[in-house]
């Protein structure tokens, strides 16, 4: 539904998007993460027309609308800081793009209606939006660009400035609002819990500029112990199960990869042993025990290194095919590296995660 190609943005002597390539498909919800500065919300301003790009193309459902007006594009926004028009009720700010369109009253007022049933705020159409607090105006804000059914919406930290537990809570909320509604959606954040919660995938800017290279991994062999504090911090984290040590960890056999930091500090670790993926496929199979990256280096790359480096050590002692057992939440990842996802998915059982195996032939 949405394809941004190769697209270029300098102000003045500084380049803000070098090259940036995404791609959302249609009815996805894809979060987009990113440090302040590193050219989010510019990009949402390309997609959305209020910036033109120096080079590159913005694609909608296959056409290119780079050069057509913002607001025959078919595309909505929610701005951090809602802009909600102050001198209108909720009704009519949830209406200002069915007026726009010019939507007949009986239909624009059914279509209010729903989307403030929509959002949670059925009877506030008379509310003056002086009168909303802090969460209640992320919905109305929501609402209105919901309203005249737009092909693809653009969220540009849509949560920031609520305290804790409203944020918690409207980030369930929205992610319910937004399957709901079905639009092609692309969040961006510099939240990745928030983005996990509510995106189907999640990318960052590094991944996403055509200019960014992965941070170089050393890969070093390392005791099994030395693999558990990462598997604590990430592979347990908020899981029912806390134990980080896996069956067959201190067999000869089972090889634990990772990378040390300057100060020795592992930050990336991979632990492979020898055994037939489930329904007996490939008696020479390696499976992929547990894999981790310290959460400050996650997007960098680093994790397709230590990857690939235990893929290329199983391979090249016999092995015809490597698998794991992977979180639903990673499956784009191993796609991108080659692994072929089966079917049917499970629940597993330590972490009460959805997971599916993932297989990947010697070529």
């Amino acid at each position: 539904m949405l394809d941004v190609r190769d697209v270029h943005v300098a102000f003045a002597a500084a380049q803000v998007l070098a090259g940036v390539t995404l791609t959302v498909g249609d009815g996805e919800i894809v979060g987009l993460l990113g440090p302040s500065g590193s050219g989010k919300s510019t990009l949402l301003r390309v997609i959305a027309g209020l910036v033109a790009p120096d080079a590159g193309a913005v694609l909608v459902d296959g056409h290119d609308v780079t050069a057509v007006p913002t607001h025959r594009r078919g595309i909505g926004m929610v701005f951090q800081d809602d802009q909600l028009f102050p001198h209108r009720d909720v009704a009519a700010n949830v209406a200002f793009g069915l007026r726009m369109q010019r939507v007949g009253t009986s239909a624009r007022a059914a279509r209010v209606d729903e989307l403030l049933a929509l959002v949670g705020l059925p009877g506030f159409g008379h509310r003056t939006v002086t009168e909303l607090s802090g969460g209640e105006a992320k919905r109305v804000a929501l609402a209105r660009s919901l309203a005249p059914s737009p092909r693809v919406l653009l969220l540009d930290e849509p949560l920031t400035g609520l305290d804790r537990e409203l944020h918690d809570r409207l980030t369930t909320e929205l992610a319910a609002i937004l399957r709901t509604a079905g639009t092609t959606t692309l969040l961006v954040t510099h939240d990745g819990d928030e983005a996990a919660a509510i995106a189907d995938r999640v990318v960052t800017m590094t991944e996403v500029s055509g200019t960014a290279a992965p941070m170089a991994a050393t890969i070093v062999e390392l005791a099994a112990a030395a693999t558990h504090p990462l598997r604590a911090a990430v592979l347990r984290n908020d899981t029912p199960s806390r134990d980080v040590v896996l069956q067959a960890d201190d067999d000869p056999a089972t090889i634990h990869l990772g990378v040390r930091d300057a100060d020795g500090v592992v930050v990336a670790v991979s632990t492979w042993r020898p055994r037939p993926a489930p329904g007996g496929a490939g008696d020479d199979a390696v499976q992929l025990r547990a894999m981790a990256t310290d959460p400050a280096l996650q997007r960098t790359g680093m994790g397709g290194q230590v990857l690939e480096a235990g893929v290329e050590r199983a391979f090249a002692g016999g092995a015809s095919l490597v698998w794991a057992r992977a979180r639903d939440t990673a499956l784009d990842f191993y796609r991108r590296h080659g692994f072929e996802v089966v079917e049917p998915g499970f629940v597993d059982e330590a972490t009460a995660l959805p997971h599916h195996v993932v297989l990947r032939h010697r070529r």
